[in-house]
């Protein structure tokens, strides 16, 4: 019998500069054209059906007029576009222009395109580089950063993707003027998800200065810009590969995922999640993490948010509570969720040990009084 040893070790720098200001599009350009993804003359622009005509179109114009063989790939915008079959239009579409392994994907939009481009950027061609722009406060805050691509099906949510880090991530607040003001809520959702488990200071901020946010003060989305990219940073700087402490950014996602998907996503993301929180802070006090003063305050700056606190009477509480068997956190067909401890920390079980199994019951009970 013979025997070959294939050594493969090797380290790999995958850090790269994420940008927060204004009008970055040429910015972003400029930065293509000094060789963000070297030689490559390629660029694959996804965007949705309402970013295109907003920004990818501009950008994608910019980086013709450079030289550069650009073209449009474009989905339509909303959650359900998160999926296998889109990840494979985008591929073919992609193949039938022309593109191969010399090229790279500059991802323009909100969370759905950034996952979705980036989840295409590591597998085509077994793996060609890209680029973020972040359109969205929601994408800003969390899809954007961190290198976590995928798709969601009927049977998981987040399962089917890999871990993907870009060239660089580009956080442009002037596009949070044109959103809706729904969608400025739901962004608001993930950054007070980043107060609850990790950055007490952000959220007392929120609680001082949450409607400067919706009134598109510079200084104070300056502020929750870099204070989401803040924490994210210090959580996937120690577990990029989401090993134990990296569950934490799941926070509110057990639930708030199943919401999402069983109301049809006639729910935004953050709107989904914002109802996750709520269930975890209100079971969180059951099992003695959190204290039901510190409920209250969560739940009431969701509020002000114009957020949802409670399941929407259309949606079947018996059927979110079996949605919950999607989560990515589930290990041995039992659920497990993570909660936050206080304000500003997450309740840890153990060695990089974040994740507590949780009895159905107990969560159907918390959801049964939503």
């Amino acid at each position: 019998m013979m025997k070959f040893n294939v050594e493969l070790k090797r380290v790999v720098d995958d850090s790269y500069d994420i940008e927060i200001g204004h009008c970055l599009a040429a910015r972003c350009v400029k930065d293509i054209s000094d060789g963000l993804f070297a030689n490559v003359r390629k660029i694959a622009v996804v965007t949705d059906s309402v970013v295109e005509k907003l920004y990818a179109t501009d950008i994608c114009d910019r980086l013709c007029a450079c030289g550069f063989d650009a073209r449009l790939f474009t989905v339509p915008a909303g959650e359900e576009s998160k999926t296998r079959a889109m990840k494979e239009f985008i591929e073919d579409s992609m193949l039938e222009a022309g593109f191969r392994r010399d090229c790279a994907v500059l991802a323009v939009g909100g969370g759905v395109v950034t996952d979705l481009a980036g989840f295409v950027a590591g597998t085509f061609g077994r793996g060609v580089p890209f680029a973020n722009f972040a359109t969205t406060l929601l994408a800003a805050a969390d899809a954007s950063v961190g290198g976590k691509t995928a798709v969601d099906t009927p049977l998981a949510t987040n399962l089917i993707g890999l871990f993907n880090q870009p060239k660089k991530v580009y956080i442009d607040i002037d596009t949070w003027k044109t959103l809706p003001r729904e969608q400025i809520s739901s962004g608001l959702a993930e950054t007070i998800k980043h107060g609850c488990l990790g950055d007490r200071e952000l959220f007392e901020y929120l609680e001082q200065s949450i409607e400067r946010i919706f009134d598109g003060d510079i200084d104070a989305c300056e502020y929750i810009a870099q204070r989401n990219c803040a924490v994210k940073y210090r959580v996937v700087m120690k577990d990029e590969r989401e090993s134990g402490l990296r569950e934490v950014l799941n926070l509110g996602h057990t639930v708030g995922r199943a919401v999402e998907t069983v109301s049809d996503y006639r729910l935004f993301h953050g709107q989904a999640v914002a109802i996750g929180l709520v269930a975890q802070a209100r079971l969180g006090e059951r099992y003695g993490f959190i204290s039901h003063e510190n409920v209250e305050r969560v739940e009431n700056l969701l509020k002000r948010a114009e957020l949802p606190t409670m399941v929407p009477d259309y949606i079947d509480k018996k059927e979110l509570v079996k949605k919950l068997y999607t989560d990515k956190k589930v290990r041995n067909g039992k659920l497990r969720m993570v909660f936050q401890d206080q304000i500003g920390e997450m309740v840890c079980f153990g060695e990089n040990q974040y994740g507590k199994q949780i009895p159905e019951d107990d969560i159907a009970d918390v959801i049964d009084g939503m």
